[in-house]
């Protein structure tokens, strides 16, 4: 074999027949693969249905006999910093080597498709060499799991396992298309996330949300591109956050924040967003005064509805007694939470705002 170890990075949301394929020209070429599971620790959502923990049993059940050659290691995410993002790939690397025994002079690779602009990361590790295999004909994982959650059809009470089901034949058809281009273990682990698990109907209806979200911009001349404004709250340290109350992110927790108006500024929006969402009553000009940064956060994909700018402004208040605060208008709950623990809550926090947050605040 010409290496000891051969690096497959992906977020295998599902995984598929494509994924296989390159793992098992991985272990064709190299003594064990180490599989890195991207976007970890984020919060279920249409784009990223499954766990870690989920997709590591798809990966290990699509591939029986290499179980022992597999370390399948989590990978999270760094939306606006790229630098870190290899750092953690290149930590994450080497503590799979340690936990393995690898030899130091151990020859590590790093395989995959080069098929877009999207497999630019493949450069970013000159010091592994690159196997480039060749694509392998099946539909893609966003084709995918569309599939998957337009076959789901619900009453609009997320989660109700008695109104789940296939809608019609063209749903029964997209299904098979989807059994096609997984593996079968694979298969069979997803049909009973669609039959059993209660995640799958919340998902559904953030799903047909999205859908029709988008087409109502659908006649637009030209793609949107709509402007928001986020509030980060500190005070004695505690930051605010609110849980929406309504798709999409139902349930997850989230910086105030929300869509500027055609007559406002950026900072304005936000302030209104602020009151109109936490009922905080602090003075404007005690706001305004407090602002210690701002910056824009414009990842392409940091939203499902489409492209989306936020512009997010950082509050601090050192000391003193937390100000009353309630819900309105879209959260359900408000409340002030330890930094440290919201520092912790990725798994639960809309968007990126787990990304916002520590960039303020650390982490």
């Amino acid at each position: 074999m010409a290496f000891d170890y051969l690096v497959f990075i992906g977020r295998f949301q599902p995984f598929h027949q494509g994924h296989a394929a390159v793992a098992r020209a991985g272990l064709a070429r190299a003594g064990k693969l180490i599989v890195l599971v991207g976007s970890a620790d984020t919060p279920r959502t249409i784009r990223n249905p499954w766990s870690v923990a989920e997709r590591a049993i798809m990966i290990e059940s699509a591939l029986p006999d290499a179980r022992e050659r597999l370390l399948v290691r989590p990978l999270h995410d760094h939306l606006y910093n790229e630098d870190l993002w290899v750092a953690d790939v290149q930590r994450t690397v080497a503590q799979a080597l340690a936990d393995d025994g690898a030899a130091a002079d151990a020859k590590v690779g790093i395989i995959g498709m080069e098929k877009d602009a999207t497999s630019y990361y493949l450069r970013q590790f000159p010091q592994w060499p690159l196997v480039d295999v060749m694509h392998t004909e099946t539909m893609s994982a966003t084709d995918l799991r569309r599939y998957f959650f337009a076959a789901g059809s619900t009453d609009g009470k997320a989660g109700k396992r008695a109104s789940i089901k296939t809608k019609d034949d063209s749903d029964a058809g997209g299904l098979m298309l989807l059994r096609a281009n997984v593996p079968e273990p694979v298969w069979q682990m997803l049909d009973a996330f669609r039959q059993q698990s209660p995640a799958y109907g919340a998902l559904v209806d953030e799903f047909h949300f999205i859908e029709q979200y988008r087409a109502a911009w659908a006649v637009a001349p030209y793609p949107p591109t709509f402007v928001t404004a986020d509030a980060v709250v500190v005070h004695s340290g505690h930051v605010l956050l609110v849980r929406r109350r309504a798709a999409p992110g139902k349930g997850l927790w989230a910086l105030p924040g929300g869509f500027v108006g055609q007559d406002e500024t950026v900072l304005d929006a936000c302030l209104r967003e602020l009151r109109e969402e936490t009922r905080l009553k602090l003075p404007v000009p005690v706001l305004k005064g407090s602002i210690r940064a701002q910056r824009v956060f414009d990842h392409p994909d940091r939203s499902l509805r489409g492209r989306t700018i936020t512009h997010a402004f950082h509050f601090a208040f050192p000391s003193g007694p937390l100000p009353p605060v309630r819900s309105g208008d879209d959260a359900d709950k408000t409340r002030w939470v330890p930094v440290s623990e919201a520092l912790a809550m990725s798994p639960q926090l809309f968007e990126d705002h787990w990304h916002i947050l520590t960039y303020f605040l650390g982490g």
